[in-house]
Parts: C-alpha cells; structure tokens; sequence
C-alpha cells in the first residue's frame, strides 16, 4: 500500500516469531526516542501502543518538499513527475517508507547489540493500513489504548504504562496532538466515555484484522 501525504495510517508490527520487541523499560523509552528522531518531521502522531513483542501507531503523514525528498538517496531525480514539478506518488511513498525503515532499522540494530542478538527483530515489513473514513479514528484510538488488555497484558488497560493514554491525563507536552484526538470525541469527557463504553470494532476490522 502506498503512502502518501495528508492521510491517516494504521501503522504496526510485532516481533519476529512472536518474540519480544522490549524487554526492558529503557527499550520503550529508546523505541519512542529514534521515533520522534526519525518520524516526527514527516508525520503527525494520535496514539500509540507499545506491547511487548507488537507495537501500533496512528498518524498522518505530513506534505513533504520536493526539495527534501530529492536529496536522498533513496529517491533520484528520474522519478519526478514529467509533466509537473510535483513528485511521482510512487517516489512519495518510497520516501516515507525510507523514513519508517531507518526507524525500525535503527531500533533492531541497537537491541541486537544490547543483547548479543543477531537475525531479524521484526516478523515482516511494517504493516500499514489507510484509514477510510474520519470517523474511524475514534474506534482506532480507543483500539490502540485498549490493546494490552485485549492481549491481557493486563486487566485494566489503564494500568498499562506503554500508550499515549495517559498522555491525555494531564498538560505534559507531548508528540501526540491532544488537541486534535479530543476534538474527535467532542472533548475529554466523550474521549473517556467512549473508551469506557466501547467494545465494538467491527467497523475497523479493515485495518485492525490482522491482531484480531
């Protein structure tokens, strides 16, 4: 699936045979430190959810300069378009999935070395899914902050330490567009209400299927 700007995307993985992405605090911390490090320019940010051996994501991706799409290496000059100065989608969506790729890449590189590991950290290449409608985002957010309690990692998903949940709680100064989530739930109260109350993700089981 192409990547391209403007657009709301599902983005997860999970650990190579099912092991373990984190196995220490610090690794949660470092995870969310090379994102911010690589992914904070091209993409705005909604929720998170960093399990131990599977991680998911909601963001939409940023409009990109051509500028700084072609001083990569990633992407030459063939693939602007010919008949515009705007760049081929094709070379868009190589440019963000570059960016997504040094991330993961970074992260396996680091764990490898901390624990002697070699091989594979991630089970495939990132998943990513388009959001198709606005008001699906509701129903992933609630997803993404309910998912340690769905794979009881706990039993109350707000003991969980690793969401952007608990971002909301509170005015620290954050990755994630508070603003803008809550606003989605007509304010905090429908953000906790919701989140209370819904249980039902049927209507996003296109891009939530394969944790289902």
């Amino acid at each position: 699936m192409q990547l391209i700007p403007d657009h709301y995307y599902h983005i997860y993985n999970r650990g190579n045979n099912g092991e373990d992405l984190f196995l220490q605090e610090k690794n949660y911390n470092y995870f969310l430190t090379l994102y911010y490090k690589y992914i904070f320019s091209i993409a705005d940010t909604f929720a998170y959810a960093f399990l131990k051996n599977h991680f998911h994501f909601l963001v939409r991706l940023k409009d990109i300069k051509t500028s700084e799409v072609l001083k990569t290496s990633e992407v030459s000059k063939n693939e602007v378009s010919k008949t515009s100065d705007v760049l081929d989608t094709t070379a868009i969506s190589k440019y963000y999935s570059q960016k997504f790729s040094n991330f993961f890449n970074a992260y396996a590189k680091a764990f490898n070395k901390q624990y002697n590991r070699k091989g594979s950290l991630f089970q495939t290449r990132f998943g990513r899914k388009r959001i198709q409608s606005n008001s699906h985002l509701i129903y992933l957010v609630q997803y993404i902050h309910l998912n340690p309690q769905r794979h009881t990692f706990v039993q109350d998903f707000r003991d969980y330490p690793y969401t952007s949940y608990h971002l909301f709680q509170n005015s620290t100064k954050t990755i994630i567009l508070k603003d803008e989530v809550l606003d989605w739930f007509d304010g905090y109260k429908g953000f906790e209400y919701f989140h209370n109350t819904n249980n039902d993700f049927s209507e996003i089981t296109y891009v939530v299927k394969e944790d289902l």
